[in-house]
């Protein structure tokens, strides 16, 4: 089975059920469908062709929704990026995977003009207008000229063309255009931070997207009755599947995009029916924060929790305003999407639990020889499964490191980097990195990449990155500066300088200005020494590391 049969199915079977909700717009299965097939052509006339990237670089909208789709359609690999990447980083991402297309916001063309310049390989660029209706039936807003994106005109060498135009240019293809791929073809390249500091594009095929969601939609027991509120972003795989999930078994998605105002999206979820929440824990620790018996959350059928453990104690008062919600706590990684869940029936006797792993998965934790070890045995944890990615977009040697031979002859299995241990009832507990990769808010950080982004900084000598740990975020983003002679920078300016140039989930928590670092005796910054100075059980890096990305 292909990713986009999951919408197809169901727009077949459900045409008139809204399978999206979001700015103000209501899409049914048909209406998504069809908008999808006709960008899908649009794609395919631009010359998009099997395993082309196209890169979509847009905040939670029905535009990315059905972009990614007609990606899929086309024959492409979708390659979602962070609305809140800046230009250096998505020149990099779109260089890497050689991007033909780039769907972003039309305010961004601007933006991104440094980034046009030096991506020879994009050769189109898709604005969505502010305020565009997705089936290609309205105007740009009043006040929009048009002048960043007229049809046909050439940006930096980059046609540039407008979402709803070309939805309305292909109205007379509401079908999909033949299909040209097969089951083992690239679905997605989704990046992810790694410890050399660039992110590397993790390799997911429609075989290993489409076991993940059906693993997932079987334990969380969903239904087309099922309608999912969505905050988290798209871009992020825990986001993205809601939307891939929902399409699977013919249910609802109401995408919202942030959490920053957490009673209107409880006044959301009870104007809504919502049944399903997906969390991470700073989320639930802001929902403890509130009276939730002010809102009605009758229909609230469970929650989800991945990227952090949740707080015992959090859970254990959730449980007991919201009796009747199941709470699924989970972990996984990009490099497979899910791998284990705890059931419901569990989570008072394991509250520590990440459970066992899930349907058509195994995972367990192996020796520094590949052994399988026992019981409160703390090692690496390994996975088995059709969820196992293809690898890391061209990096052998990143993929070598972390797809190692399995038990049966020529397969392998994912070193996930994570070290835990089991009970005597064989269920999983986390315990922590081998390398330094930071897990905080549900994403993973590169200390690397935020060191580089402070060191960029004219007044900043020295900069070295940790993750302390952090009872709501997993890990907090903690950077020590030294600043050089006669620079008065301040902490605020140095987290002003890091916002301009990182994702919002990689700006440091804290700076601490420091005399100095501590150093190795080769002269290396020593965050084991630095570590224990600011009283964080952080244990140091080995020197060398797999690279697979716990999220």
């Amino acid at each position: 089975m292909l990713l986009q049969s999951f919408l197809e199915h169901s727009a077949s079977r459900f045409p008139d059920k809204t399978a999206l909700v979001g700015d103000g717009q209501r899409l049914n299965y048909a209406e998504l469908e069809i908008a999808a097939n006709r960008l899908a052509h649009a794609l395919a006339a631009y010359g998009v062709r099997r395993g082309d990237r196209v890169a979509i670089h847009l905040d939670n909208s029905a535009e990315t929704v059905v972009a990614l789709f007609a990606a899929l359609k086309a024959g492409a690999v979708f390659v979602l990026v962070n609305p809140t990447t800046k230009t250096q980083k998505l020149t990099y991402i779109l260089n890497n995977c050689r991007a033909r297309v780039l769907v972003l916001p039309e305010a961004k063309l601007a933006t991104h003009r440094a980034c046009f310049a030096e991506t020879p390989h994009l050769e189109t660029l898709v604005a969505v207008s502010a305020g565009s209706n997705t089936l290609g039936q309205g105007a740009s807003p009043a006040g929009d000229t048009g002048t960043d994106c007229e049809p046909g005109r050439a940006d930096m060498g980059k046609r540039c063309v407008r979402f709803s135009e070309l939805l309305d240019e292909f109205h007379v293809y509401p079908g999909p255009p033949p299909r040209q791929t097969i089951d083992v073809d690239l679905a997605a390249l989704v990046y992810t931070s790694g410890s050399t500091g660039d992110p590397k594009g993790v390799m997911l095929t429609h075989r290993n997207m489409v076991a993940a969601a059906t693993s997932i939609t079987a334990y969380l027991e969903n239904t087309p009755a099922d309608i999912i509120l969505n905050v988290l972003p798209l871009s992020f795989d825990y986001g993205l599947y809601q939307v891939l999930m929902a399409a699977r078994f013919g249910g609802t998605v109401v995408l919202e995009r942030s959490f920053a105002y957490p009673h209107a999206i409880m006044q959301r979820v009870a104007a809504e029916g919502v049944t399903g929440l997906p969390l991470v824990p700073t989320m639930l620790a802001m929902l403890l924060k509130m009276d939730l018996a002010n809102h009605a959350l009758d229909t609230l059928r469970y929650v989800t929790n991945t990227g952090a453990a949740m707080p015992v104690d959090h859970i254990e008062r959730f449980r007991r305003l919201l009796p009747h919600v199941r709470v699924f706590s989970m972990y996984g990684l990009t490099e497979c999407k899910r791998v284990a869940y705890l059931p419901p029936s569990e989570i008072d006797r394991r509250p520590g639990s990440v459970g066992k792993a899930m349907p058509n998965t195994e995972a367990y934790p192996v020796d520094e020889d590949g052994r399988r070890v026992g019981p409160g045995v703390v090692g690496e944890l390994v996975v088995r499964g059709s969820n196992v990615m293809a690898g890391y977009w061209e990096h052998p040697e990143a993929t070598d490191r972390v797809l190692q031979p399995g038990p049966v002859p020529g397969e392998r299995m994912l070193y996930t980097g994570d070290l835990f241990r089991t009970d005597e009832d064989g269920y999983l507990y986390f315990v922590g990195r081998k390398d330094d990769i930071i897990k905080s808010r549900g994403e993973k950080v590169s200390p690397r990449e935020v060191e580089n982004a402070l060191s960029s900084h004219t007044g900043v000598a020295e900069a070295a990155v940790l993750g302390v740990p952090d009872p709501i975020l997993g890990q907090a983003v903690a950077a020590f500066v030294v600043l050089r002679p006669g620079c008065g920078a301040t902490e605020r300016e140095l987290l002003r300088h890091c916002a301009a140039r990182l994702e919002d989930f990689m700006v440091p928590k804290s700076i601490e200005l420091c005399a100095a670092l501590p150093k190795t005796g080769n002269q290396k910054v020593d965050k084991r020494a630095l570590a224990a100075t600011v009283g964080a059980k952080v244990a140091a890096p080995p020197s060398a590391s797999p690279e697979a990305a716990s999220i």
